[in-house]
């Protein structure tokens, strides 16, 4: 592309990159040309770099801005100060509520005045009409979407606020869309495409496998077992370097936070409960080494770019694969060995699905639809919440809910019922919207408690679950570690020795039957359950991930025997 070396001269003065990564210059050549991007890439690769370069070059050929979606006002601030030690001060500013009125207007005034070359904004900022009007009078080059797995409801870090980030593109004149995110399995990936309007999009996908990262399981039967060995390992492995600790509630943060501390250890807790101030400080003092452990809740980590990260630990199984590959991706970024252990004890699965559960509610539902039909205007989402009595975000859900069942549409002045449907039809079509999202998060929950439970390769059964293969076990996991010592047995006959090897080796990596009728990745249909797209093959197993139903788990025999499974 005849943009190509206008883009390597910016990367490599002022932002020092001379050499790009797999896929980087693809993509700032497609945004510069009006493409839509998607780019999956673990944080410390780069994707920053593919919008912000693309977004100087227009800047500097066209004199417009580049609007950029974060999620939180600590990923803005970082990427503010980073930009500006490249750009000077004043290239790029934000408009969230940490800043005062006096500031924000100071930051209208230089994206306005032609100096400031990014905006950077909070979903919520776009809820307001004026707020995007006054975008929309910039005429933007490119519209960023940070962080873009919160876009879907497949993703693990679902967001309300970025559902409607589609529908403010629309109004900005559909300016060409780079969305970034540091992992998406496939469903997320198509679902953000489709959220945000994306047309023939270059999806980029770099970067899964971490092979410095070594991947362990830690299975026990006692709770009180475990949270010992979990205090004993983390203490084992901050002798090595700084990391982090997952844990799933804020009281458990806390109490093993103040235990480490006994032994020693600079922890603290972080989570949700706290003030922004300690988060802050946190966040603060972890970047400068001041920390040997954070013990967190998910609440922390998104976004952050710390290169020198020794473990992740997780007392808890997580909720999706989805969020813990994110999650121990903070670890090992300088390239380094690194350590991801999963303590593991079948009986926390039940707290998982409690936290995983999000239960149709059909009265909320009706409250909503009847206030829409009698209103003889749009309404507003305030209007709707005072009525109700239901919190504004809550109100954002269920309207959510409402728009992808057709029922409703939102425009500049509000909320307005479209369908003619009667109103209990409509409450059932989104309950059972609802209700296949659930299934969706419990097979979810079914796919990290098989890569807890594997005694093959996990690397191959992580990888397979983002759809990748890896044709070979990866030689650093306990899967491998053991199916290594177990080869060492004389057992010339398919002894156990060969039989955990093979299991290892047929892990994620391609079936090994010369005519596999279901491939990786293939599209299938099954006569109950409907389309789908075969995830991962191992032994007799094949996972299949199904629109309506997520993750399931097939017998290959009785796929082939019972025909339940066609090519699509």
């Amino acid at each position: 592309m005849s943009d190509e070396p206008a883009l390597r001269a910016l990367a490599e003065s002022p932002f020092s990159l001379p050499h790009l990564r797999d896929g980087q210059l693809a993509g700032m050549a497609a945004l510069s040309d009006g493409r839509d991007v998607l780019a999956v890439m673990p944080t410390g690769y780069g994707k920053s770099a593919i919008y912000q370069i693309a977004a100087l070059h227009l800047h500097n050929t066209r004199g417009r801005p580049a609007v950029v979606v974060s999620p939180l006002i600590a990923l803005q601030e970082d990427q503010l100060d980073g930009l500006a030690h490249v750009l000077g001060p004043g290239a790029a500013v934000a408009i969230n509520s940490s800043h005062s009125d006096t500031d924000v207007e100071a930051s209208w005034q230089g994206v306005e005045d032609g100096r400031a070359v990014f905006l950077f904004l909070a979903p919520e900022q776009l809820a307001k009409q004026a707020t995007v009007d006054r975008i929309k009078a910039l005429d933007i080059s490119l519209f960023v979407v940070d962080e873009a797995h919160c876009v879907s409801s497949w993703g693990h870090d679902f967001r309300p606020d970025y559902l409607a980030l589609g529908n403010v593109r629309e109004q900005l004149g559909n300016p060409p869309v780079g969305a970034l995110t540091a992992t998406a399995s496939p469903p997320v990936r198509d679902e953000i495409v489709e959220r945000l309007g994306m047309k023939d999009a270059l999806v980029l996908v770099h970067g899964f496998d971490r092979p410095n990262i070594s991947l362990d399981v830690v299975r026990h039967h006692e709770d009180k077992g475990k949270r010992k060995a979990v205090l004993a390992q983390v203490a084992d492995l901050a002798g090595e370097g700084q990391g982090l600790l997952y844990a799933a509630t804020r009281k458990d943060t806390e109490k093993y936070a103040a235990k480490l501390e006994k032994e020693g250890l600079r922890a603290e807790a972080y989570h949700a409960g706290r003030s922004a101030k300690d988060r802050e400080h946190i966040h603060e003092l972890f970047l400068a080494d001041k920390l040997d452990v954070v013990v967190a809740t998910t609440a922390f980590g998104m976004g952050i770019d710390k290169p020198n990260v020794r473990f992740v630990v997780h007392a808890d199984i997580p909720e999706s694969l989805d969020s813990y590959y994110q999650e121990i991706g903070r670890a090992g970024r300088d390239g380094e060995p690194a350590s991801a252990v999963l303590h593991y004890r079948s009986e926390d699965l039940g707290l998982r699905k409690f936290f995983s559960t999000h239960s149709p509610d059909p009265d909320s539902l009706m409250a909503v639809l009847k206030i829409l039909k009698t209103a003889k205007a749009p309404a507003p989402k305030a209007s709707l919440a005072e009525l109700t009595g239901l919190p504004a975000r809550r109100i954002t859900g269920l309207i959510n809910q409402l728009e992808e069942i057709g029922a409703v549409t939102t425009g500049k002045r509000g909320i307005r019922l479209t369908s003619k449907a009667k109103l209990p039809t409509l409450v059932g079509d989104a309950v059972e919207l609802a209700e296949a999202r659930q299934r969706v998060d419990q097979s979810r929950l079914t796919m990290m408690r098989a890569y807890a439970e594997t005694d093959g390769c996990r690397r191959q059964f992580l990888l397979g679950y983002f759809g990748e293969a890896l044709p070979e076990p990866c030689g650093n996991c306990d899967g491998c570690a053991a199916a290594a010592a177990s080869v060492h047995v004389p057992e010339p006959d398919q002894g156990e020795g060969k039989k955990q090897a093979g299991k290892a080796s047929d892990g994620g990596g391609p079936a090994s039957a010369a005519h596999e009728p279901f491939p990786l990745q293939s599209a299938v249909v099954h006569k109950e359950w409907g389309p789908g797209l075969v995830m991962r093959h191992e032994d007799d197993v094949i996972t299949v991930l199904f629109e309506q139903e997520g993750y399931k788990t097939l017998s290959r025999s009785a796929v082939v025997e019972n025909e339940l499974l066609k090519p699509a």
